[in-house]
């Protein structure tokens, strides 16, 4: 049931989107449909002026309606294996322009957090907002020592704005699923799941600081990457205090040549830097847009913003490594195999034909020069021929892919001749390696070993105890064999017994025919009355046995 509130916002949401000429939106669900034809005898639809194109209105209305819609949208456009690629792109360009709240809402909450007033803990806090976003806001700060640092503060409220708002995107999904021709394939409630997981986690600021602990921790003193530090006294569920950096963001590329900064090494590195945390780290920064990439003098690149994050398992690891090694070979078998092995397409999938569509979309691919192909576009396509198999997109994947992608453009942006490949494949390589071989079986021997030790004593018990079990279930065994082995002998008994039944009555029915209607013409008096004591005795003798064999059974 739809309560009130969401009623009302409903209606708004239709509202913004007549604004935008988006009416065929509203007029094709399935309350309205009936009345669609009305439109065409408005003098308003035949007189009004020309209108953006459809995926700039879905973007301009995703805008008006608020921070939570555009985080929608921003996730939404990640999905390119379900959207269209002109939407995608125009997705991809929302921005969160979101007002400031009040600094002394920030400053009344984070004495709340930490249950004490601001001027306990710091030397200097800047109710001015160093940056706003749909989620929280930011302001600069100085501890007591002298460290400069950021505090992040939810904005007040923003849960129960975010439940109002999931709560109505779960009733479009559902109707949209229920109605829309494209609602089953699509499956927009699993969409809507998927993005109310994320924008859940993105209210808890310690998981935040988690993420950032363990990035930095596998970057420590790294010329590549650097991560603030995490002030864990200071940080609560709603505020997050992290040093401050100081750094030229990656997008101003005027002000990096100005400084000196390798065009060409900041492409690369972004690209080494994303593979170092897929292969090595199996955790990777996945919301890797320019407005959370800054950059050193030195050409070092600073990363902020950790609420969203990608892990993947040795499965998909091996299968990443594995599909695009086989792409760049041109192997299109093995990608389909790699498909079936992993459970993501049905095992009944007819192989030949999966390969056959994979071939139909990269083979186009490779009439570009090795430097223009694009990893983030091939697996866009594979998922979305992938997905014609009935394939199970996986959301660590899709998170995947939408890094790649930024990755992707960042680098090209900085360095256009980026040669992605070159750069990638040493990574993947390296992880096969060490996946497979001897010093593989020797690194699994070594993590094995110890939980192999601690058991060793136990050995000998749990030995017995097995022994022990396989003793008595092999008596259960030999209890139940002999109970079947009677059963059966009894059944063969039974089926002898009837045999003689049918034979001694077919006996006794012929001798008595042949004492009461007589020889016939093909035997004699003598011989027939001889043959028909015959088959009376042998009756006789089958109905007696008969009974002696019930009786002994």
């Amino acid at each position: 049931m739809i309560h009130l509130s969401e009623t009302l916002r409903l209606f708004h949401i239709n509202r913004v989107l007549l604004r935008h000429g988006l009416d065929e939106v509203v007029l094709a669900t399935h309350l309205l449909r009936p009345l669609r034809f009305l439109t065409y005898l408005s003098p308003w639809y035949w007189l009004r002026r020309e209108r953006a194109p459809y995926p700039v209105r879905i973007r301009c209305v995703l805008e008006d309606l608020g921070p939570i819609f555009v985080k929608f949208g921003q996730i939404l456009s990640t999905r390119r294996d379900l959207l269209p690629d002109d939407l995608a792109i125009e997705l991809a360009k929302l921005q969160d322009r979101v007002p400031p709240f009040p600094g002394r809402i920030a400053r009344t909450m984070i004495e709340k957090a930490w249950g004490q007033p601001i001027e306990n803990v710091l030397d200097a806090f800047d109710e001015t907002p160093l940056a706003s976003a749909s989620i929280a806001q930011v302001h600069t700060a100085r501890l007591k020592d002298g460290r400069e640092v950021v505090v992040k503060v939810l904005r007040p409220g923003i849960e129960r704005v975010i439940r109002r708002d999931v709560r109505l995107l779960y009733t479009i999904a559902g109707l949209a699923q229920r109605y829309w021709k494209d609602g089953r394939r699509l499956r927009p409630v699993d969409v809507i799941r998927e993005y109310e997981k994320t924008i859940y986690d993105e209210l808890d600021m310690q998981r935040e600081a988690a993420n950032a602990s363990l990035l930095r921790r596998n970057f420590l003193n790294s010329e590549k990457l650097y991560v603030p530090e995490v002030y864990w006294d200071l940080t609560r569920g709603d505020v997050l205090v992290m040093e401050r950096i100081f750094g030229t963001p990656v997008s101003d590329v005027p002000a990096l040549k100005a400084q000196g900064v390798s065009m060409q090494l900041l492409g690369e590195r972004g690209v080494e830097i994303f593979f170092t945390q897929v292969f090595r780290d199996n955790f990777f920064h996945a919301d890797m847009h320019p407005g959370n990439i800054f950059v050193e003098p030195s050409g070092r690149y600073i990363a902020i913003d950790f609420g969203i994050v990608g892990t993947l398992s040795t499965e998909d690891q091996r299968y990443l490594a594995e599909n695009l090694l086989a792409f760049f070979k041109r192997d299109y078998r093995r990608v389909a195999e790699l498909h079936v092995e992993s459970g993501w397409v049905p095992r009944h999938t007819r192989v030949e034909e999966f390969e056959s569509a994979i071939r139909t979309v990269s083979e186009p691919i490779f009439e570009k020069p090795l430097a223009e192909i694009s990893f983030g576009h091939f697996l866009v396509r594979l998922f979305q021929v992938a997905r014609r198999f009935d394939m199970e997109i996986q959301p660590q994947l899709v998170l995947l892919e939408k890094t790649l992608l930024n990755i992707e453009g960042l680098g090209r942006q900085l360095y256009p001749q980026l040669d992605l490949w070159t750069t990638a494949k040493p990574f993947m390589e390296r992880w096969m390696n060490e996946q497979v071989g001897p010093k593989a079986f020797l690194a699994h021997m070594r993590r094995n070993f110890g939980p192999v030790s601690e058991r060793l004593p136990d050995l000998p018990l749990l030995t017995f105890n097995v022994l022990d079990r396989l003793t008595h279930e092999r008596m259960a065994i030999q209890w139940r064999s002999e109970e079947l082995t009677r059963l059966r002998q009894e059944v063969q008994a039974g089926h002898a017994r009837a045999k003689a039944n049918a034979a001694a009555s077919a006996l006794f029915v012929s001798g008595t025919l042949l004492l009461v209607f007589g020889p016939g013409e093909l035997l004699s008096p003598v011989a027939a009355q001889a043959l028909a004591g015959l088959c009376l005795v042998a009756a006789a003798a089958l109905f007696a046995w008969r009974t002696r064999s019930a009786q002994a059974g």
